[in-house]
């Protein structure tokens, strides 16, 4: 886990500040900065908020990674953009997230960006600060900006007993030499700005903080501490208008597969997947993302379709089944439209989500580490399809998903927090 050498050329400053910034400040207009994360997944779940807010009259500046500009513009939020150190492509991300992503990444992603941040916003102090969860600057640069800082999370929150429950893992990575080298290279990062704190400790107690999920994807709802709010999924309106599909003429049944888009190397799945439904009457819609050569796949089934991507809120409206990873934001989408899961959990979170999905009567969980036998995958899939309970359940959850607070309810609760 290296640690970046801090005598290495800083990068290009973030972009100015425009004559336009510079009069809405002297206006009086309010300024809310958000400090992102360059990786598409902790980006979408917050751009309805962003975008709402905007709508509201606010000035949004958002930091994010040049490559992600794109998508911050068109909430109509100003893009600070700086080159990333993170990962561009599917394939770079590192195979024990565990181990590298969740921390000497983001942690190097944070060094390099929180001085180019810090000149941007000395210069344009924001009244409010919003950051992701991969944005470990954001709560730091609201420290020294004297700034609230609020944490938009998009997963799960820690909650009281957390360590506890977890004290034999944690204890192992921590005493690893890679947990000795981030905890030590964190702590001075802190120490550098003044912040006098051991980085666990920091860590573990973020602030205030929004949830971006439904409570029924949060384990151990009710020790979540009190600084902690859920305003349910936040779906941009605008992605959900543009995200369009229609099935193929005919009365087949439609699946969705997705596996994500960076543990989602596994051809081995996607074949079993295409035997398991050959002669069907289901269409099999898979997104295999850009790591899977598409040859591997061999000869499908005419009633199969992969690509590397698809536009995923547009089939899962009408979706009669989803085989997913179980990534947070699949979870979260499946939910919205009611869509029954089958689980094949492959990294981090995602066993967690997995056996929540199971719990709540809404999907079955099928074990990915070895090879997937094509009968389990058809018998799960017609299961949860057929299942009236399963549609009850779902329809009951998508109504409480939905009247959760949404975008509006997240733009009401961020407002509360400004001075």
């Amino acid at each position: 886990m290296a640690v970046p050498d801090r005598r290495a050329a800083r990068p290009a400053v973030p972009s100015p500040i425009t004559r336009q910034e510079r009069q809405d400040a002297m206006a009086g207009t309010r300024h809310i900065a958000m400090i992102g994360c360059t990786t598409p997944s902790h980006v979408y779940p917050s751009l309805g908020v962003i975008a709402e807010l905007v709508r509201r009259g606010h000035r949004v500046s958002y930091a994010i990674g040049d490559r992600l500009a794109g998508l911050v513009k068109a909430t109509g939020a100003q893009a600070v953009t700086y080159p990333s150190t993170l990962p561009a492509g599917d394939g770079d991300w590192p195979d024990n997230p565990a181990a590298e992503l969740a921390t000497a990444m983001f942690l190097t992603e944070a060094r390099h960006t929180l001085p180019l941040l810090r000149e941007r916003f000395d210069h344009d102090r924001p009244d409010l600060l919003l950051y992701d969860l991969g944005g470990q600057a954001g709560r730091v640069l609201g420290t020294l900006l004297a700034v609230p800082a609020v944490l938009l999370a998009p997963s799960w929150v820690t909650w009281e007993g957390f360590e506890e429950e977890h004290r034999e893992a944690l204890d192992a990575m921590r005493s690893s030499p890679d947990g000795i080298r981030y905890h030590t290279a964190f702590t001075a990062w802190l120490a550098e700005f003044g912040i006098d704190r051991d980085a666990w400790d920091w860590m573990s107690e973020p602030g205030p903080t929004l949830g971006l999920i439904p409570p029924v994807l949060q384990p151990r709802l009710d020790r979540v501490r009190p600084g902690v709010r859920f305003v349910g999924p936040c779906l941009d309106p605008a992605r959900l208008a543009e995200q369009t599909w229609s099935p193929p003429a005919g009365e087949r049944r439609t699946l969705l597969v997705s596996l994500g888009t960076v543990f989602n190397d596994r051809p081995d799945i996607y074949r079993a997947v295409g035997s398991a439904f050959a002669g069907s009457d289901w269409h099999v819609v898979m997104a295999v993302g850009e790591r899977v050569d598409l040859a591997a796949l061999g000869p499908l089934p005419p009633n199969v379709e992969a690509h590397r991507s698809v536009p995923q809120l547009g089939v899962l409206a009408h979706a009669d089944a989803f085989l997913t990873h179980a990534g947070m934001g699949s979870c979260v989408e499946a939910l919205w439209f009611a869509v029954p899961t089958v689980a094949v959990p492959l990294a981090a979170e995602q066993f967690g989500n997995a056996a929540i999905l199971a719990a709540l009567g809404v999907g079955q969980h099928l074990d990915a580490t070895g090879a997937l036998d094509p009968a389990l995958v058809r018998a799960a899939v017609e299961q949860v399809a057929s299942s009236a309970e399963i549609a009850a359940r779902l329809g009951a959850i998508q109504a409480a998903v939905r009247a959760g607070g949404g975008v509006e309810g997240a733009a009401d609760a961020i407002e509360a927090f400004l001075p």
